[in-house]
Order: C-alpha cells, then structure tokens, then sequence
C-alpha cells in the first residue's frame, strides 16, 4: 500500500534549524528598524493581499515583529521549545511543521479579519510558536516548565491553561492588539499535522494513554 503523499517521511537530520529560525527572526527585526517601510511590506494587512496581491505576506508575517518585547519572547519560546521538538522530529520535518502551522494561523486570521472586515495587521510567530509549545507538550508530556522561574506546570497543564486564557482573551478583549485567535489556531494547527501527518493523537497523550510521548522519525 502506498503511503499519502501527506504522510511521506523526510530524512531525519539535525542541522539546528531552530536557531537559524532565531536568526532570520532577528536580522528581519533589525531590518525593518533600519528601512521601516518593510516592515509594511512584510506584515500582514488583509486589505493589501486582496487588492494588491501581497501574497508573501502569508509567510513573511511570521518574521516580522512590532517591538522588542514582542520578539523577544517569542524567540525564547522557540529556543526553550524548538530546539527539543527539532531533536525528535528532526529539522527538515520540523521545518515543514513551523512553516506550515504558521502559515495556516495566519490564512485563518486573515480570512476571519477579512470576511469581518476587521482593519488590522498581524505580525509575529507567536502562532508557529503557539504550534511548537502543542508540540513539544506531546513529545515532552510529563516536563515541567518553571513560570516565572519559580511554579512548576506540566507541559499538557500549560497548553491546556493557554488554551483556556487565549479563548477567554479572544470573548473579552477583541480589541486588545493581541492575536489571540491566530494563537488558537496555531495550537489548532498543530493539533492536526499531528493527527493527520504524524499519525499521533495529542489528546491520547493529554490523557496519558497510547501514543504517550510518543515520536514519528
């Protein structure tokens, strides 16, 4: 039997991806603090796709950041997750897992911002972000992450506590500057490359049966 082309296997190498992820993220910020004017080109304005064919916009909305604050705990994010997710899956299947959770959240923003006729611009990789912390979670269950460096929470407590503060933040706050539903759909994302290339069930290893921490080389 023939395997899905969605399904195929990459070669499982290790090159440190995540890291070169980190550095494209922070030469693109200096970039557009130098020439501001990229910073426009590279964001995504949904209004710009549609009348002006800004397609890349898509991809490159995911390394462009507001401000200091924004990329820097985003790229943390990458580096503490990242780099452990990229050791199990590999960086050519992690690589492909980023960018297209990435892209995904930000074609499900921009269809909802749009079709609402929402004005706005969405910038950063919280979303591809949002999809290696789901990640990470499924292969490192039982891990415990200091908040703050000091309380101790599983990985699938912190996911699961993310998720319910993202949606109670999307109801109360939809104008609060935060992406909150692009966050959502980076965890939604995730959730299905899992199930339908991975062939792992995220919520048998939440609920610790089969699959537990399991891993697809």
């Amino acid at each position: 039997m023939s395997v899905p082309f969605y399904k195929k296997r990459l070669p499982f190498v290790y090159t440190n991806a995540a890291l070169t992820l980190i550095i494209i993220n922070v030469g693109v910020f200096f970039l557009n603090y130098a020439i501001p004017e990229t910073r426009v080109l590279l964001a995504m304005v949904p209004p710009w796709i549609v009348s002006r064919g800004y397609i890349w916009q898509f991809v490159t909305y995911m390394f462009t950041h507001a401000d200091m604050s924004h990329i820097l705990f985003n790229m943390l994010g990458l580096f503490f997750f990242g780099v452990q997710v990229e050791h199990r899956m590999g960086s050519y299947e992690f690589v492909l897992f980023y960018m297209v959770t990435g892209v995904l959240a930000g074609v499900f923003s921009f269809l909802v911002f749009y079709i609402s006729g929402t004005v706005t611009v969405l910038l950063g990789a919280s979303g591809a972000v949002f999809a290696v912390l789901l990640a990470f979670a499924i292969y490192y269950p039982d891990a415990r992450i200091f908040i703050m460096g000091i309380i101790p929470v599983k990985s699938t407590h912190l996911v699961i506590g993310y998720t319910a503060i993202e949606i109670f933040s999307q109801v109360v706050s939809v104008n609060s500057g935060i992406a909150h539903m692009t966050h959502l759909a980076g965890f939604g994302f995730a959730f299905l490359y899992f199930v339908l290339r991975l062939g792992i069930n995220p919520i048998d290893v939440f609920r610790g049966g089969s699959g537990r921490g399991g891993y697809w080389r």
